[in-house]
């Protein structure tokens, strides 16, 4: 059946500011309000720079994601750059299933996250949380994209409150932040401190992940040449300045082994700055989490869907429901796998494995923009563009931060 007939199809509701909120959300969420223990653990006070590095890698992916959205304006966005590049159908599917893993793997990573916040307020095993957060944030994803990706724009909205409220009382504890900013870059011939940031990156990349994600929605957005490449920019660049100030203040506040030992970091620095109880930061913390399981769920769904215009899947997963306007059996899959991923492997071990994932698909993704760029392949009007180098900074930035977290790792 094809896209013009009467099966029905995804609907045109998104426009920039909520795309960006999405971006956000997908984003900022265990990646900063729990993994930021980890990496400090890693990197200790040198973890702002261990997020810099992230970003940076991040920067050129970004670029070659937002030209693809333009050029490929299609759901499962990275499977379709990997078969505009190489046209070969394993390696599309393969994509499309690393997409879907990754963001299964993601979610399942941030609902022990948000288990972990929601534990240091109800007294109940995480198991029962658990599948309670994940059950409750898949019936949400199902029930409309405009309804979820609208209440992950709320939650957004709280949780970036909640880290600005976290920057300021930093500041106002230790007004020489800045001032003694240079302590936190060691000396390039400290090789200790560079082994721990580039170990610590892994984890940090992890909390970059999101523009991706963005991409899935582009079938979903009003007038997506224009709006899909600001909204992936403008989401990297805010997320890059919380994180560097939310990291910088968490490092010269809390030991790293205070905030490793923590379940709740982002509620230990509240308390340590204010005195207060950190209760009204746990809920932000509950909130962000929240809002990253929805998304991820959002984002696997829509990759099961997208894939269909390129590879055979069973009918039954890539059905759209009428009365929802969703994927809905795809969604309810997700939900599941979630599930069994979160009762069955721990935090650490799912973060770093959705970014050796998602790293192995950015290099895959930039490849195929420059063989398409090589080729001098068509394009629609009004494409965004950026030049060559980026998509070859892109892959090999993605390789070396691979391959050396695997080693120091």
């Amino acid at each position: 059946m094809n896209e013009h007939s009467d099966e029905p199809q995804l609907k045109r509701v998104i426009g920039f500011p909520l795309l960006v909120l999405y971006a956000l959300g997908v984003t900022i969420g265990a990646g900063i309000y729990v993994l930021i223990g980890t990496t400090a653990a890693r990197a200790g006070i040198y973890a702002p720079v261990a997020f810099l590095l992230a970003a940076f890698v991040m920067a050129f992916n970004a670029g070659s994601f937002a030209e693809f959205s333009t050029r490929i304006p299609q759901s499962a966005g990275e499977a379709v750059y990997v078969h505009a590049g190489f046209g070969q159908s394993w390696l599309t599917l393969a994509v499309g299933g690393s997409i879907i893993l990754s963001a299964t793997i993601a979610a399942a990573a941030i609902s022990l996250g948000s288990a972990g916040y929601v534990g240091a307020l109800v007294d109940l095993p995480q198991p029962v949380i658990v599948v309670v957060i994940i059950g409750l944030m898949g019936l949400l994803a199902a029930w409309g994209v405009a309804e979820s990706v609208m209440f992950a724009g709320i939650l957004t909205v709280i949780e970036l409150l909640g880290l600005l409220v976290i920057v300021y009382a930093g500041f106002q504890h230790n007004p020489q932040i800045f001032s003694n900013l240079p302590e936190v870059f060691p000396a390039l011939d400290d090789r200790t401190a560079l082994i721990g940031i580039f170990a610590a990156s892994l984890i940090a990349f992890f909390a970059f992940i999101g523009f991706n994600d963005v991409v899935n929605l582009v079938e979903e957005t009003r007038n997506p040449s224009k709006v899909m490449p600001w909204a992936i920019i403008v989401s990297l660049v805010i997320v890059t300045l919380v994180y560097f100030l939310v990291v910088l203040v968490a490092v010269r506040t809390v030991s790293p082994d205070d905030l490793a030992a923590s379940k709740a970091p982002i509620g230990l620095l509240f308390e340590r700055l204010t005195g207060l109880s950190p209760v009204s930061v746990t809920l932000i913390g509950i909130v962000a989490t929240l809002n990253g399981v929805v998304i991820q769920i959002i984002v696997a769904a829509r990759v099961i869907y997208g894939l269909k215009r390129k590879i055979k899947l069973p009918a039954i997963l890539t059905k759209v429901n009428k009365a929802t306007g969703t994927p809905l059996n795809a969604t309810i899959l997700v939900t599941i796998s979630i599930i069994v991923l979160a009762l069955f492997m721990p935090l650490e071990a799912l973060a770093e494995l959705t970014s050796q994932i998602i790293l192995s698909v950015f290099t895959l993704v930039n490849i195929s923009l420059i063989v398409v760029k090589w080729r001098g392949d068509a394009a629609p009007d009004n494409v965004f563009t950026v030049p060559l180098i980026i998509p070859v900074v892109g892959a090999l930035c993605c390789i070396l931060l691979l391959f050396g977290s695997l080693i120091f790792i």
